[in-house]
């Protein structure tokens, strides 16, 4: 009897060993397979992130709120987007959505310093704005410039944003099309956009779009979403625009178009065009002083009859135009200064004229 049970025993100890055993076995980890070295394509996509990501900024826009009780008022945060160092003067560039309506700005830097931004000018045209930064010391590098106007369809881009309130992240894509036109805030059309298929999502909004050699090439301002997340398709607006546009802002806070010296109305427009069965923009009034006035370009006017058309302007640089705002796409990558050759109708005959561009009065 002794023994049986000293058999039983033995037999359960073994077993319970053998379970124990099984158990450890069973817990260990798998070895790790050595991965090897990096392709040359994502140590490159690090090493822009590493250097890039210290000139992009996380912004909070504050809207002033009274209380009705104390009649205190206070500042709360009101909505997030990103920005970028432009230059050693410490001024930050954004988009003008993102700061729109905003009684005051914060500025985090990549190291958590955060500051007070005082606004220095917009273009909401370009969707643009410019912030500036009271700092002495430890200022963060600007981002390298690009151009834009030698991008191909297909080639890498990198954005770097703060989406849904994670800062610093970094998103990869291409460039899918050039040229492109969407309408933004206060019912501007922004013009001459690069598309792209880098995931921007709401707070990237500001952030820099960076080429393969890490170099600036658009600041990202949009996507197109009936959810408001990314679905493939975001625009940036090219840096050739934002390297005219931002100086402009700096030096007096606004950007202006330079303009053929007309001034058009597209009601007046749409009436000739209907009247007279021609497309094209109708000159209401020619500015004095102007080119246009100096090589003869006539406005309309009324009389007891009704309107006598003026000139109706139909091609700028041989590009057909039926509404200012075709003009002023074609205006927006020109300078003051520069040559342009108008087409218009005048009474039944075409015409045509080179004026040179000019400022418009700040």
């Amino acid at each position: 009897m002794k023994a049986s049970l000293r058999i039983v025993c033995v037999a359960l100890l073994a077993f319970v060993l053998a379970s124990v055993i099984g158990h450890t076995r069973q817990a260990q980890p798998r070895p790790v397979t050595p991965r090897g070295e990096l392709t040359a394509d994502e140590k490159s996509t690090i090493d822009i992130f590493r250097r890039a990501s210290n000139a992009v900024v996380y912004i909070t826009t504050l809207d002033q709120v009274l209380n009705p009780w104390t009649l205190n008022v206070r500042e709360v945060p009101s909505g997030t987007g990103s920005g970028f160092i432009w230059d050693d003067q410490v001024h930050v560039v954004t988009n003008y959505h993102v700061i729109a309506n905003a009684s005051a700005a914060r500025v985090r830097l990549s190291d958590q310093r955060t500051y007070d931004a005082k606004l220095v000018g917009v273009s909401p045209e370009n969707d643009l704005a410019v912030l500036r930064l009271q700092m002495t010391d430890q200022k963060p590098a600007p981002l390298p410039l690009g151009s834009s106007r030698d991008l191909l369809v297909g080639q890498k881009v990198l954005a770097i944003g703060n989406p849904f309130g994670l800062d610093h992240t970094l998103t990869t894509g291409i460039v899918s099309a050039l040229d492109r036109s969407i309408g933004g805030d206060g019912g501007h059309t922004v013009h001459h956009l690069i598309q792209t298929d880098a995931a921007i999502n709401p707070g990237n909004s500001g952030g820099p779009l960076l080429d393969s050699a890490g170099r600036l090439i658009g600041v990202n301002t949009a996507i197109y979403s009936p959810s408001g997340a990314s679905a493939g398709i975001g625009f940036a607006v090219p840096v050739d625009t934002v390297n005219r546009v931002v100086p402009e802002l700096i030096a007096h806070g606004k950007y202006l178009r330079p303009t053929l010296g007309v001034r058009s109305d597209e009601r007046v427009t749409a009436f000739v065009s209907r009247k007279l069965g021609i497309k094209g923009v109708t000159v209401v009034e020619v500015v004095p002083g102007s080119s246009a006035e100096a090589v003869g370009l006539r406005g309309s006017r009324m009389t007891r009859d009704g309107l006598v058309p003026g000139d109706v302007i139909q091609t700028v640089d041989g590009k057909s135009v039926e509404t200012g705002a075709d003009i002023d796409r074609l205006l927006d990558t020109r300078n003051a200064g520069d040559k342009v050759v108008l087409g218009y109708w005048r009474e039944g005959l075409n015409y045509q004229a080179t004026l040179i561009l000019s400022l418009p009065k700040r």
